[in-house]
């Protein structure tokens, strides 16, 4: 069984930074892309960053330049370094894993998905 879960949220003044974790088990996790969403309230669940099972990765233009995603395969963990955080990034984020190696940008791509971690960027 997959289970991913994610660590590192919390509440952060607006210019700091956040590094958000997401520990997987229960897959060839080095064969699989994974990607970071967010879901603020009263919105729908966004795209942030994805990554694919040799590192190439892919950005949001909302958080380009600010945030980094990374993985560690022999950690088998996900990461996300939020730099340079607004208030417009307070959402929910996700990690969520997919059966292929690449990524995509699709929420409905992915098929595991973790429980979420709160962050929240004050003004």
């Amino acid at each position: 069984q997959v289970q991913l879960v994610e660590s590192g949220g919390g509440l952060v003044q607006a210019g700091g930074s956040l590094r958000l974790s997401c520990a997987a088990s229960g897959r060839t996790f080095s064969r699989c892309a994974m990607g970071w969403f967010r879901q603020a309230p009263g919105k729908e669940r966004e795209f942030v960053a994805a990554i694919n099972w040799s590192g190439g990765s892919t950005y949001a233009d909302s958080v380009k330049g600010r945030f980094t995603i990374s993985r560690d395969n022999a950690k088998i963990t996900l990461y996300l370094q939020m730099n340079s955080l607004k208030p417009e990034d307070t959402a929910i984020y996700y990690c969520a894993t997919r059966s292929g190696s690449y990524y995509t940008i699709r929420s409905e791509d992915y098929d595991y998905w973790g429980q979420g971690t709160q962050v929240t960027v004050s003004s």
